[in-house]
């Protein structure tokens, strides 16, 4: 609930404090001192857009801050754990607005973004404005009147779930359909390259191994020349060979290291070296010996190696990535054929979900029937018991004969109201004056205050177009609602003043020079004074005094 409002240099106002009270309060004051003038502020504490104007003339800035007990209030808790703004069980709204028109938020003392002043502030608190009553002729919020006093939040939930899944499924249809011809190109271009490459068979790692046998192959001929003199040199020449002269000169070494031991280590690295280069000579040896030309067998290599160079350039790939690309290929074109079975699926999926929404619309339209049945009586009952003593309500349900799909639903739900004997129902906004609009706007306030989820309801001259017994019943109504919530309602009707349980009085004072508008709480006598002008005007008198104990008594 609201517990305190702090004003600083906010229109009018130089400086105001208020503290409020659970229940129900009312604020009175002549016309033009400025009842509505703690509201406004409270709307911008609430997110509501800043003008230039609402700064105190020759002041720098306005500032202003609501603070909000949470104790019982658990969604905004949960939203300030949340945001990491959780501050005990309190919550401080607060709002600085510059003469240039700048504007900073706040919540429990962390400057915020505007959206999220309005966020936590719909949580907090609901301010119906004289015109607000004119709501109830749209269909979308007649709806959500109806769901809320069904509450049957569950069912609107899965409809709204099997609604997304169906559009869905019915977006995925029509993208797979629209690019249907596309892939079917790029189906047929990709299956002439796989069938290219299937006949090819190019295998992992074989290119590397084809290059090597390529290159072999070319260049044998010279390979075989260049090691038969290299094995020729190494230990075959009869004149002079390395083997040989190695041998010779490592006999000589060792036959010198009889004289100088240092020459010993040189004769093992000779002997070392004439081991490895008969090995190296046998290897080569064996090597030329074993090395088959075969120009059948080079005519398969070459011919195979340069199918392999080819398809790489064509697809402007290196060709040892030439296997791998073969498999993405495949891989891809696997994809599109799933993308076919797919487009053979998704329909049955949509006619499923289809079913399953049309299932729960029909549930929750079942459900608001029942309902629609229940609140017709009760706001019948309360539009006589508002002076409307003729007037009858019942809300229509339609469903979509033509199966359009809704995320709220099938149903059109609208709300009918007849206030003349014999009158045919028609639409409210037909038949139904503001003032009667206002009323019946109150009766469904009433009836559903146990639905309410914010704990402070504000009224700002709803009571605008009625008085006598109307006006004592619409205060009777009010003070009704007050026992589930909390309820501030601007007023100028000593009918509905006097039904609350705390009153507040808005005065505006000048010097000729300066104007500053004023709030003050009244005390039980400040009350009985201030319903008599209300009842009499400027000129109390005893009966009007009289008149005003009765209202307070009543």
């Amino acid at each position: 609930m609201l517990l305190h409002l702090n004003i600083q240099n906010f229109a009018i106002v130089r400086s105001l404090d208020i503290d409020w009270q659970q229940g129900m309060t009312t604020i009175t004051g002549e016309t033009g001192a400025g009842k509505s003038i703690a509201i406004d502020a409270l709307g911008l504490c609430l997110g509501d857009r800043a003008v230039t104007n609402v700064v105190r003339p020759n002041c720098a800035k306005a500032e202003l801050a609501a603070t909000f007990d949470t104790t019982k209030n658990k969604h905004a808790k949960n939203w300030l754990k949340k945001n990491d703004m959780l501050l005990d069980n309190e919550c401080i709204l607060r709002r600085v607005i510059s003469a240039e028109g700048r504007s900073k938020a706040y919540i429990n003392g962390s400057q915020v973004p505007l959206a999220q002043l309005k966020e936590i502030g719909q949580l907090l608190i609901n301010i119906h404005g004289q015109h607000d009553h004119q709501l109830i002729v749209k269909a979308t919020e007649q709806r959500n009147i109806l769901d809320a006093y069904a509450s049957h939040q569950h069912l609107l939930d899965e409809v709204k779930y099997y609604y997304h899944q169906w559009r869905e499924l019915t977006q995925e249809a029509k993208i797979l359909q629209e690019s249907k011809l596309q892939r079917e190109a790029k189906q047929q271009l990709l299956q002439y390259q796989v069938n290219e490459l299937d006949e090819f068979s190019l295998q992992i790692d074989e290119f590397e191994t084809l290059e090597t046998d390529y290159k072999r192959q070319s260049n044998g001929q010279h390979i075989l020349s260049e090691t038969l003199v290299a094995v020729q040199l190494l230990s075959e020449n009869e004149q002079f060979n390395v083997v040989d002269s190695l041998q010779h000169s490592a006999e000589q070494i060792a036959a010198l290291g009889n004289y100088d031991p240092a020459l010993k280590a040189i004769a093992e690295q000779l002997n070392e070296a004439l081991i490895q280069v008969e090995d190296a000579s046998q290897e080569l040896k064996h090597y030329y010996e074993s090395l088959e030309l075969d120009p059948q067998a080079y005519t398969l290599i070459e011919e195979r190696y340069s199918t392999a160079v080819l398809l790489a350039k064509k697809h402007q790939i290196s060709p040892d990535a030439l296997a791998s690309f073969h498999q993405q290929l495949l891989q891809e074109l696997q994809l599109f054929s799933s993308d076919e079975t797919r487009l053979t699926q998704i329909n049955d999926d949509i006619e499923t979900a289809k079913q399953k929404y049309q299932h729960a619309a029909l549930t929750l339209s079942d459900s608001r029937k029942k309902a629609a049945t229940k609140l017709s009586k009760m706001i019948t009952k309360s539009m006589g018991e508002l002076n409307m003593q003729h007037g009858k309500f019942f809300i229509d349900i339609c469903q979509d004969k033509n199966e359009h799909l809704s995320v709220n639903g099938s149903d059109t739900v609208s709300y009918l109201a007849s206030l003349n004997p014999g009158q045919a129902l028609e639409a409210m906004n037909k038949v139904a004056s503001g003032g009667e609009l206002s009323r019946i706007s109150l009766a469904m306030q009433v009836i559903l205050a146990d639905k309410i989820v914010t704990p402070t309801l504000i009224f700002d001259e709803v009571d605008v177009g009625i008085s006598g017994p109307t006006a004592a019943m619409v205060g009777t109504k009010l003070k009704q609602l007050a026992k589930n919530t909390q309820v501030i309602c601007v007023t100028h009707l000593p009918q509905v003043a006097s039904k609350g349980h705390q009153q507040l009085f808005v005065a505006k004072l000048t010097d000729g020079e300066h104007t500053e508008t004023t709030v003050t709480e009244l005390s039980s006598n400040g009350r009985v004074q201030e319903i008599a002008r209300l009842l009499a005007g400027d000129k109390i008198t005893e009966n009007s005094l009289a008149n005003a104990q009765e209202l307070l008594a009543g």
